[in-house]
């Protein structure tokens, strides 16, 4: 199965690209996604800990289930004021 992976903020300025196409088994979870996703990029490997991942819209944790067209979302921290 292939995923979307939607980059944001500092995530997409340091891999150069806001959006990617991930192949994945079938049966992947988002911590799958996010491991092979670590091992590809260094960025995201540096803040894997850190990001919250949404699919469809919705936030959701490493053991959830992914299928084939998915849109992942990884949405590094937030800081302001």
């Amino acid at each position: 199965m292939t995923i979307r992976v939607l980059l944001f903020a500092v995530l997409a300025q340091k891999i150069g690209a806001a959006e990617l196409s991930l192949p994945l088994p079938a049966g992947a979870t988002v911590g799958d996604a996010l491991a092979e996703l670590a091992r590809l990029h260094p960025a995201i490997a540096e803040m894997r800990g850190r990001v919250a991942t949404a699919v469809g819209l919705e936030y959701v944790r490493a053991g959830h289930p992914l299928a084939d067209g998915d849109e992942l979302a990884l949405i590094p921290p937030v800081s302001g004021g």
